[in-house]
Formats: structure tokens, sequence, C-alpha cells
């Protein structure tokens, strides 16, 4: 299993989702996944400055659709 490719990772984060990250963003992400997608969704929501209690649901499954097609890829 190879590792996953963040980079490709956070560029369909930005393409997808309109959220592109700086580089302490994005590894704030990448400290998260260990504990699971929600954790890897908070940490996206965190870095561009959203209150995660107010994002929307669709907000929310989206930006998770997106990390789950990379993470674990291999």
């Amino acid at each position: 299993m190879s590792e996953t490719n963040y980079e490709a990772m956070f560029a369909d984060l930005c393409r997808q989702v309109g959220f592109c990250l700086h580089p302490k963003g994005e590894a704030r992400v990448i400290a998260a996944l260990p504990k699971g997608l929600d954790a890897g969704v908070r940490a996206v929501l965190e870095a561009e400055g959203v209150d995660e209690p107010s994002a929307s649901g669709d907000l929310k499954r989206a930006i998770r659709d997106c990390l789950k097609a990379h993470v674990g890829k291999g």
C-alpha cells in the first residue's frame, strides 16, 4: 500500500470544494487524518476559518468525500 498522495488530495479539495489550504493548514489536515475522516474535515474547516457547527451538511459531506477519495488508496 502506497502513501496517500496529499498533493492530489489538496488539489482536488481546492478545485472541487474551493478550499485551497496554505501549507500550515495542509499540515494540520495531514496530522488529523490518522484520527479519522471527521477529524480531517474539522481540520479543513478550521484551516479555512469556518466554524464547524455552523458549516452546512453539504459542505462537510463534500470535504469528507474528497478526503475519502484519496485516503487509504494504494
